[in-house]
């Protein structure tokens, strides 16, 4: 049997890679997966739907989703979108924004439920997704965190919409778990009190927000780790080395 090679301990495992800076260079080990010290409280969701009708489908969706997750052992906080201002059109400083800015802060991991409209997600989810920041000072608020993506549908069953919440959650460095949900024909699904009937899509529901809460148990707690990447190590030195060099002129 052919054994694998081992480079020597004092050999930098970037030797062979030229354009490597190995001040930088790390190589993953299974040990950075253990937290030092393990989170004991219960995992952060934070809810966002996508329409502010009387009777929302979406927002509907999203209180079920929030009991299953409740019953998995998670806390959850749902915002409203009513009265949130259209991006651009009112200060960061808004309270309504503040609000959202700090749920985002709060949460580890995320739902995102928007009813399909013209094939596309809705304004309103859009706008929420576009308040909360890629950066707010040194904190990136959605990097590292879980997202669940869902969709109701007043037709047929479609993915237009969690498709394009997943570029979104890719955009905004989260860990968007592989499930999703997709409820077709929405006004099937939800008896008169608002409760969803069960069906396989509740049974699908189900198993997204399982496999959320899986999830964001298992990366909460090593996220920075997850998301530390190679080129900004390299470029942040960088620019602190531009910055020193500077005071010295």
């Amino acid at each position: 049997m052919r054994r694998a090679s081992v480079l020597p301990a004092a050999e930098s495992p970037a030797a062979d890679l030229p354009h490597i800076d190995p001040a930088f260079f790390v190589r993953p080990t299974a040990a950075r997966l253990q937290a030092p010290v393990p989170s004991t409280h219960p995992p952060r969701i934070l809810l966002l739907y996508g329409s502010v009708r009387e009777r929302s489908y979406s927002r509907l969706a999203s209180e079920e989703a929030a009991r299953l997750l409740q019953a998995m052992g998670a806390q959850t906080q749902t915002f409203d979108p009513r009265g949130l201002p259209l991006p651009d059109d009112a200060p960061d400083s808004h309270p309504r924004v503040q609000q959202l800015r700090q749920l985002a802060q709060w949460a580890e991991g995320m739902v995102w439920c928007s009813p399909e409209r013209h094939g596309a997600m809705t304004g309103i989810m859009k706008s929420q997704i576009d308040w909360i920041p890629l950066s707010d000072g040194a904190v990136r608020p959605t990097q590292g965190k879980t997202l669940a993506v869902m969709q109701v549908s007043g037709g047929s069953q479609s993915f237009n919409a969690v498709n394009q919440m997943r570029v979104l959650g890719r955009w905004m460095r989260m860990l968007t778990i592989p499930n999703q949900s997709s409820v077709a024909k929405a006004f099937l699904e939800f008896d008169e009190a608002g409760r969803m009937k069960p069906s396989a899509y509740y049974d699908r529901l189900v198993d997204v927000m399982e496999e959320l809460v899986k999830l964001t148990l298992l990366t909460r707690d090593v996220s920075p780790w997850l998301v530390d990447r190679y080129s900004e190590r390299k470029e942040s030195a960088e620019a602190l080395s531009q910055r020193v060099n500077q005071r010295a002129l």
